[in-house]
């Protein structure tokens, strides 16, 4: 009976402590305060996160573009094909892509630079037409045979990119990590 009575006395306390505990609001602005800062430092990372990938795809895309000019510059058109005749070619397009922001971690791709012919379609998009050692006698293989095609130079640079925070504690960790982007100049 007395262990009973214990029993039944700890279960009313404890009954009567959690019924305090309910109904007592100090301490509940912090905890909301620390939840809510939580909240929002979680949503900061993400954007970060988010931001400095999308500027990094930017960088890859001006590398890209930074190759090509630097290509464009470096053989005039008595070098042409570029590829073959131009002697400075590769190392030009090398300093182009790593005068942006990234630097020496921005690389070309495998086969590039690469030299063909293209024209415009009739969408006006330009169209790869072929290797620089055939060249079309017009662009009537992209609809448009009263146009020439142009000689063309096409840089394509590669990263890897690596999340700001570490693996799955942001979206960021879901982005696809590598990145490409290719550019064309015209020579002739």
């Amino acid at each position: 009976m007395a262990a009973q009575n214990f029993l039944i006395h700890r279960l009313v306390h404890l009954a009567s402590a959690i019924r305090r505990f309910v109904v007592d609001r100090r301490g509940s602005a912090t905890i909301e305060v620390a939840l809510t800062t939580l909240f929002m430092a979680y949503s900061v990372m993400n954007v970060a996160d988010i931001s400095i990938y999308a500027y990094t795809r930017m960088q890859v895309q001006n590398a890209a573009q930074m190759g090509a000019q630097a290509a464009y510059e470096a053989c005039d058109s008595d070098d042409l094909p570029a590829t073959s005749e131009c002697a400075g070619l590769s190392a030009a397009v090398l300093r182009g892509i790593q005068s942006t922001a990234l630097g020496s971690r921005v690389t070309l791709k495998a086969g590039s630079p690469s030299e063909g012919w293209y024209c415009i379609n009739s969408s006006n998009a330009l169209q790869y037409m072929s290797a620089y050692n055939s060249k079309p006698a017009d662009c009537s293989g992209a609809g448009m045979a009263s146009l020439q095609p142009g000689d063309y130079i096409r840089v394509e640079t590669q990263y890897t990119y690596s999340p700001v925070f570490p693996s799955n504690t942001t979206v960021g960790s879901l982005l696809n990590t590598a990145m490409s982007a290719s550019a064309l100049v015209r020579l002739e």
